[in-house]
């Protein structure tokens, strides 16, 4: 009897597994791709006054040529700008060792050898540059010397144009707005249908200021044109070298020495001594500087808080008499309508944040920054004396636009309806398998009993 019942069951389970199989074969595919890798890059961004690294990741595959770029680390490196080191070349790479280590941690190992490695310096090698380009030439040769070492994928240290500056500082700010690609609640990159804004960078040595426009630009040189995430953007741009916050500074202080006993711009009580090596030097006061001076000489100078003096000293710094195109900013320098919003940042933030963090005054707009400039102007020294976004982001978002993608590898797969049909079909052959063997059984029992 038993041969009788494997006679029949092994042939229909044969048949049963026999039409699965056919039908597996015949269910449709389609391929899918395996989740990308991440890709990183490292930027040093060696401004006048100090430098940082940024450790920036992106998954291997693009979106529209253009990265989803996120930061991954940064790190302060200790000390000056890489400028600061006119006189002592050698250690302006001495100065990056600490943190190209930490990019040695911090970047997976297998990823070294392709994570490309940049330097780009600003507005004090820029002024570095034009008063003694031997030792401009030098300290970049220090700082090449030193990134080389290292087993990243090095390509370069340069000095940034301040257009340059401007436009990656641009395309940061927009980025991080979101104003460019966002990740949307269904799981997919999209284009916000808004505008972008305008940006604003007060840096060390140049100030910049960046927007769209759909005006004619006049002077070609402020013209940009970009491609990002499939889109195409024009904008206008400029860097206004010397107008930097501690350059400035330096040309208020030169332009005080020249006419007045004491330094209007700085509260009453407050005393120092000033190394007039260090206001001279800089290309940026040579219009300023005797003719005939003493480099380590230093003088007395005290402050006698005065802000209507000071207001004027300040606006004699900018020329808004000449222009020779239809319009212009200061300087004659052209500049297009300004439109929309803008976002300010680097030491305009930092000037507004002490205003209201620190003095409790008010500033949300322009006039209350203006009243509390006075107001703090006003200010004793006893009481006022107790008291990071920037062009790294958009340069690498520029620069994965001539980075290729992975190629990815593709897994063949199924839809998720058919996967379902096949699990319910698997356990109605087990079911029917496992009936028919009861059945059998059953049968068997009762011709047993007879």
């Amino acid at each position: 009897m038993a041969r009788k019942v494997l006679a029949v069951l092994l042939p229909l389970l044969l048949c049963l597994a026999g039409l699965t199989g056919l039908l597996l074969l015949c269910i449709p595919t389609r391929d899918v791709r395996e989740p990308p890798a991440f890709k990183y890059g490292i930027v040093l961004d060696a401004g006048s006054s100090h430098t940082s690294m940024f450790i920036y990741k992106w998954p291997a595959d693009k979106e529209n040529d253009t990265g989803i770029v996120s930061q991954h680390s940064m790190c302060n490196v200790h000390g000056g700008g890489i400028s600061s080191y006119a006189e002592d070349p050698p250690g302006a790479g001495r100065s990056l060792v600490d943190c190209l280590n930490q990019a040695i941690e911090d970047v997976p190992k297998e990823r070294h050898s392709v994570t490309p490695l940049y330097l780009g310096a600003t507005a004090g090698m820029r002024l570095l540059n034009l008063t003694s380009p031997a030792a401009s030439d030098s300290v970049l040769s220090s700082v090449t010397e030193t990134l080389t070492q290292y087993p990243f994928d090095f390509r370069g240290a340069r000095i940034l144009s301040g257009q340059d500056e401007g436009v990656f500082g641009w395309i940061t700010a927009n980025y991080l707005l979101e104003n460019f690609i966002k990740y949307g609640w269904i799981g997919q990159w999209i284009r916000p249908r808004k505008g972008t804004v305008g940006a604003m960078d007060l840096g060390g040595a140049s100030t910049q200021i960046t927007f769209e426009t759909d005006r004619q630009i006049e002077d070609p040189a402020n013209e940009v044109k970009l491609q990002l995430y499939g889109q195409s953007y024009r904008v206008y741009t400029h860097s206004f070298l010397c107008y930097g916050r501690d350059q400035i500074l330096k040309r208020l202080l030169a332009g005080v020495l020249q006419r007045y006993n004491s330094h209007p711009c700085w509260p009453k009580g407050y005393q120092t001594k000033v190394l007039l090596k260090d206001v001279y030097t800089s290309p940026c006061t040579s219009a300023l500087r005797p003719q005939h001076y003493d480099d380590n000489a230093k003088t007395t100078l005290s402050g006698s808080g005065d802000p209507i003096l000071c207001q004027q000293l300040v606006s004699d710094l900018f020329n808004f008499s000449s222009c020779s195109f239809s319009r212009c900013s200061f300087n004659s320098i052209f500049q297009p309508p300004v439109a929309g919003n803008f976002i300010a940042f680097s030491a305009f933030y930092y000037t507004v944040n002490f205003l209201q963090k620190t003095m409790k005054l008010p500033v949300t707009s322009p006039e209350e920054l203006g009243a509390a400039t006075k107001a703090l102007c006003n200010e004793s020294w006893e009481k006022a004396g107790d008291t990071s976004i920037g062009w790294a982001l958009g340069y690498m978002l520029n620069l994965t636009n001539m980075i290729p993608p992975d190629h990815r590898n593709f897994y063949k797969s199924t839809d998720y309806g058919s996967w379902v049909v096949l699990i319910l079909l698997f356990i109605m052959v087990i079911l029917i398998a496992l009936a028919m063997l009861f059945c059998f059984a059953h049968s068997f029992k009762s011709q047993t009993a007879i």
